[in-house]
C-alpha cells in the first residue's frame, strides 16, 4: 500500500456505514424522491464556494450477501437501496457539487479458501457516472469472503488528492468481518489520522452481538422497522450534505453574551485538523452571530483571546440552531509612552500570567489589547526593562501603565571599541547593552537615570586601557556623547 498518510493526512474523509438486513418497497421510490426535492431546495441556498463532496460506496458482496432476509437476499436489498439512492443524488449532484465512485468487495474469488485481499475500485470519481456504478452492481453475483478492515484501508487511496473536498464512504454490507480484522480499530485509526471525521452506521433490524461489533465504528443506529430506517438514513442524508447553524455566545463575568470580536476556530475533535475560522460578531440586535458548520465532525473550539479559552468536544445536530456559551470576560491593557514623539512608542511588553513562566503575548506600546480578567505580571523591554507584577484586568474596564518618556543617547566611538552600557542604582551597575567593535555609532533610548560606558578601544590589548563615561539621562532630552 503507498503512502496513503502523507497524500491524504489533510483530507477530511467522513464515513458512513449503512448495514442492509431488511427490504425496502414501494415507499422507497416516494422516500427518496422526497430526499431528491429536499436536497435541490438545500442546493438552491447552499454557497457559490461549495466544496467537492465525494462520495464512495464500498459495497459488500461477499458469499454472505446471498443469505436470505424476509424473502429476499441481502445484496438484492443492498443493490435496490443503493440504486435509489444514486438515483436521487444523481438528479442534485451538480447543484450539491458531488461526485460518486464504487468499490465491491468479496465479489473476485469464490469460497473457500478466503481471499482477504478481495476488493477493488470497479469505478473511479467522475461527473455523470451512476450508470456505470449501476451497471456495475447489476452485473455482480456474491461468491467471496468479508474483508471490510483491508477494504477501509483500501478506500483511502481511492480519494484524488484534494485538500478542500468532503471525502465520504457509505459502507454497505451485513456487517460481518470475516479476515479477523478490526473495523473499529482501523476507523479510530484513519479518524485521529484525519483521514475520516465521523463514521456514521446504520444496522437494521441486526442481532445484537453484530451490532455491538459495529458501535464502536461510530454513530451507530439501529433500524428495527421501515419508519426507524427512513428516519435514520434521512438523518445521515442530510449530515453528507447539509450545513447546520451554530451559535457561539462569549459571556462576560456576569454570564452575558457580550464578549466579541476575537478570532474563533473549529478543529476535529479526533485529528485536530482546522475545519473552520471565524471572527466572532455581534449582530445588530446585539446577539451573536450564527455560523455554518459541517455536521459530520465533533469539533474542539479555541477562542483566540488573550490567553485562548477552549470548548472540547462539540456535537452538532442538523436541523436545529446549536448554541454554545464559552466564558470569556475581558479587560484590556495599554502601555502608555510619555511625551509626543511616535519613535518613543516603538517598544514591546512581554505578558504572562501572575505564577506563570510562559509568555502569552508581546504587545506593542501605545495599542489597546483584550485580556481574559485575572493577574498578569508585565515587562516592558525598555533600556533599563520595567517590571510590573500583579496588574489586574477587571471586565470591561481599561487599564493603563505609564511608562517616563525616555530620552535619547546617541554614542559614537572614535575607534573602534568593546564596551558596556550599564545603570547605576546606588552601589549596584546593572548591565543594559554591550557594544561591539564592527559599529562605532549608537542611538539608544533610556529610561531616566544614571548610567556609565565602561569600554576599552579594540587595538589596546590591556585592562589598564580601559575607561568609563558617566551620564545623566532625563525624559524627552537628546545627548551626543562621543568617546
Amino acid at each position: 500500500m503507498s503512502n496513503w498518510h502523507g497524500l491524504y493526512h489533510n483530507s477530511k474523509k467522513p464515513w458512513v456505514i449503512i448495514n442492509t438486513l431488511h427490504t425496502v418497497r414501494k415507499p422507497a421510490a416516494i422516500f427518496f424522491s422526497a430526499i431528491a426535492l429536499l436536497l435541490l431546495v438545500n442546493a438552491t441556498k447552499a454557497q457559490n464556494n461549495r466544496p467537492l463532496t465525494r462520495v464512495l460506496f464500498i459495497v459488500d458482496a461477499s458469499s454472505s450477501m446471498l443469505e436470505s432476509w424476509d424473502g429476499t437476499k441481502k445484496y438484492a436489498i443492498a443493490k435496490s437501496l443503493l440504486i435509489e439512492i444514486l438515483d436521487s443524488l444523481s438528479m442534485v449532484a451538480d447543484a450539491q457539487n458531488m461526485q460518486f465512485a464504487l468499490r465491491l468487495f468479496g465479489h473476485q474469488s469464490p469460497v473457500p479458501p478466503e481471499d482477504c485481499t478481495d476488493s477493488k475500485l470497479e469505478v473511479a470519481f467522475s461527473k455523470n457516472n451512476t450508470g456505470a456504478i449501476i451497471d456495475k452492481l447489476n452485473s455482480v453475483t456474491p461468491q467471496g469472503t468479508t474483508p471490510i478492515a483491508f477494504s477501509l484501508l483500501q478506500a483511502a487511496e481511492d480519494f484524488p488528492d484534494c485538500p478542500d473536498c468532503r471525502n465520504v464512504v457509505v459502507l454497505i454490507t451485513d456487517g460481518m468481518e470475516r479476515c479477523k480484522g478490526d473495523p473499529c480499530a482501523i476507523s479510530l485509526a484513519l479518524q485521529k489520522q484525519g483521514i475520516i471525521l465521523k463514521p456514521y452506521v446504520i444496522g437494521i433490524n441486526l442481532e445484537t452481538y453484530i451490532a455491538n461489533s459495529l458501535d464502536c465504528i461510530g454513530n451507530y443506529y439501529n433500524a428495527g422497522n421501515e419508519r426507524e430506517f427512513k428516519e435514520a438514513l434521512d438523518a445521515v442524508v442530510a449530515d453528507v450534505t447539509n450545513l447546520t447553524a451554530v451559535q457561539i455566545n462569549l459571556l462576560d463575568m456576569y454570564g452575558n453574551p457580550t464578549e466579541t470580536n476575537v478570532a474563533m476556530s473549529f478543529h476535529d475533535n479526533q485529528s485536530g485538523n482546522i475545519r473552520y475560522t471565524f471572527m466572532h460578531t455581534l449582530g445588530i440586535s446585539g446577539q451573536p452571530d450564527t455560523v455554518h458548520v459541517d455536521v459530520m465532525s465533533v469539533y474542539d473550539l479555541k477562542v483566540h483571546t488573550v490567553p485562548p479559552v477552549y470548548l472540547d468536544t462539540l456535537i452538532v445536530k442538523a436541523g436545529q440552531l446549536n448554541v454554545f456559551e464559552v466564558p470569556a470576560p475581558q479587560g484590556s491593557l495599554k502601555i502608555r509612552v510619555g511625551g509626543d514623539d511616535p519613535d518613543d512608542y516603538n517598544v514591546k511588553c512581554i505578558i504572562r500570567k501572575t505564577g506563570l513562566p510562559e509568555t502569552i503575548f508581546v504587545l506593542d506600546g501605545e495599542k489597546e489589547q483584550n485580556l481574559i480578567i485575572g493577574l498578569y505580571n508585565l515587562e516592558v523591554l525598555t533600556i533599563p526593562r520595567l517590571y510590573f507584577d500583579a496588574v489586574e484586568i477587571k471586565q470591561d474596564v481599561s487599564k493603563n501603565i505609564d511608562i517616563p518618556q525616555p530620552g535619547k543617547a546617541i554614542i559614537n566611538f572614535k575607534t573602534a571599541s568593546v564596551g558596556t552600557l550599564v545603570l547605576e542604582n546606588g552601589d549596584f551597575l546593572i548591565n543594559q547593552y554591550d557594544f561591539v567593535p564592527e559599529r562605532t555609532a549608537y542611538t539608544l533610548r533610556l529610561q531616566p537615570g544614571y548610567y556609565r560606558i565602561v569600554y576599552r578601544e579594540k587595538n589596546k590589548r590591556k585592562t589598564m586601557n580601559s575607561q568609563d563615561y558617566k551620564f545623566r539621562v532625563k525624559s524627552g532630552e537628546t545627548y551626543i556623547i562621543n568617546l
